[in-house]
């Protein structure tokens, strides 16, 4: 294996699961908690965010290096990036409405707020502070799409399986998500150190 691979490689798996955002930094919690409800549902939104996440990253990459750098727009890179996510996540909007609409309406709210979702903000200005190159930038991408997947679907998994366990009523729903969220992040906190910079 060549050494770029092993490094696009170790930046996925740092990004996914050393670094996860959700678990290890505490962003993107508010689609998290609102989406992790269903599986169907936080299977969906995976798809939908890390789709967006990698093409975001790439176009965010590609106007950062081709046209801000050479006209010297650097410090308008968070306006710019909020641009670009904004129109991807309309047009998966779009897009989602007519191929899964009842998808669609399970997401509801939580689609719209991708744009906002801090994850997909401090990818693109990862890649900028870090000087990623191009695959870098769409490893550190996809890395990240997979993290807040992994995140998604164990906790839709284990919220599925809480509501029909025997719980105290005072913790039903959202208390119990918090108390699960710290215990998974508890168990994600075993992998930092495995990477070596």
């Amino acid at each position: 294996m060549s050494h770029e691979f092993l490094k696009l490689f170790e930046i996925v798996i740092a990004s996914s699961l050393i670094n996860n955002f959700v678990f290890t930094r505490f962003l993107g919690l508010c689609i998290f908690f609102g989406v992790s409800k269903k599986t169907e549902t936080a299977v969906g939104m995976s798809i939908t965010f890390t789709a967006v996440m990698i093409i975001s990253a790439a176009a965010s990459w590609i106007i950062f290096n081709y046209l801000m750098v050479p006209l010297h727009l650097q410090f308008l890179k968070i306006v710019v990036f909020i641009g670009v996510v904004a129109g991807l996540v309309q047009a998966s909007d779009t897009i989602m409405k007519k191929i899964a609409p009842a998808l669609f309406h399970k997401l509801g709210v939580y689609l719209a707020l991708i744009s906002t979702n801090c994850i997909i903000i401090a990818v693109p200005i990862i890649n900028v502070d870090e000087k990623h190159s191009f695959l870098e930038s769409i490893a550190l991408a996809l890395g990240s799409g997979l993290g807040f997947a992994i995140a998604l679907i164990v906790m839709a998994s284990l919220r599925e399986r809480m509501e029909v366990a025997n719980v105290p009523k005072v913790f039903k729903g959202l208390p119990l998500a918090f108390i699960i969220t710290g215990m998974v992040a508890l168990a994600f906190s075993g992998f930092s150190g495995l990477i070596s910079h």
